[in-house]
């Protein structure tokens, strides 16, 4: 009899011994699915980030193909490069936008040159965020330049050239006149700088800079807000304590 029993309790332990290992190994084989399953979904994540950046990198190559080779313009291809560019650009009125209000000025068709570089950097964005750096009371205001690390930067990107005087056309430096600036170091053609441009304040004029910059355009509209920053308060520099930002834009 006890030997009977004794057989029956060895049966019992093994059969739960049994049960034991199959539930531990079930649970264990749980376990390792589950970390693949993680293991997967972090592949999965990583090969989708590594398409993202790819795609980036792709878009960024095609950009930078399509980038346009004729920047910056060297000054021995600039009359042909204006030249073109100004007949397929044949706008001739910008407004300039301040804090003070707006100047609406247009440009002469006969200083053709002078008038397809300026649509051209309109058109580029090269003036936004810079300032009427210039102030001269009863004289002129100058804009077109900057203390932005941008300006330089822009300048670089579009090219160091200077645009050949267009005196033939007649233009006069009366009351509102549009006129190019220009370096006189070493300028003795007395070629434009592309980036700078005044507008004459005197309401006699001022005869002394006809033949000496090319005027080629004139201020149609906004004369009154030309004056108010020519009230502006300025250092010794006759640069403005306060900047005076503007936006150029193509009216159409």
């Amino acid at each position: 009899m006890k030997t009977s029993l004794s057989i029956v309790y060895l049966f019992l332990i093994l059969l739960f011994a049994s049960c034991e290992d199959k539930e531990s190994s079930s649970k264990n084989k749980s376990e390792t699915t589950s970390e693949n399953n993680v293991s997967g979904t972090k592949t999965s994540k990583l090969d989708s980030l590594k398409a993202k950046y790819a795609k980036k990198e792709e878009i960024a190559i095609q950009n930078e193909e399509e980038v346009d080779d004729r920047f910056p313009i060297p000054q021995e291809q600039l009359i042909p490069f204006l030249t073109q560019y100004g007949k397929e650009n044949p706008e001739n009125k910008v407004r300039i936008v301040t804090s003070f209000g707006n100047i609406e000025v247009m440009l002469y068709r006969d200083t053709p040159l002078h008038r397809a570089n300026f649509i051209m950097l309109v058109k580029k964005g090269y003036f936004n965020n810079t300032f009427f750096h210039r102030v001269a009371p009863g004289f002129v205001i100058q804009g077109g330049n900057s203390d932005n690390v941008a300006t330089p930067r822009k300048r670089s990107e579009i090219g160091d050239y200077l645009i050949p005087s267009e005196f033939d056309a007649g233009h006069k430096h009366t009351y509102g006149a549009f006129s190019a600036a220009k370096y006189s170091e070493q300028n003795v053609s007395k070629a434009s700088s592309p980036f700078e441009f005044f507008i004459v304040m005197d309401e006699n004029g001022t005869p002394h800079l006809n033949n000496d910059h090319t005027v080629f355009g004139r201020v149609t509209k906004g004369m009154q807000v030309a004056e108010k920053i020519a009230r502006v308060k300025t250092g010794q520099s006759e640069w403005p304590i306060d900047n005076v930002e503007m936006d150029i834009e193509i009216i159409d």
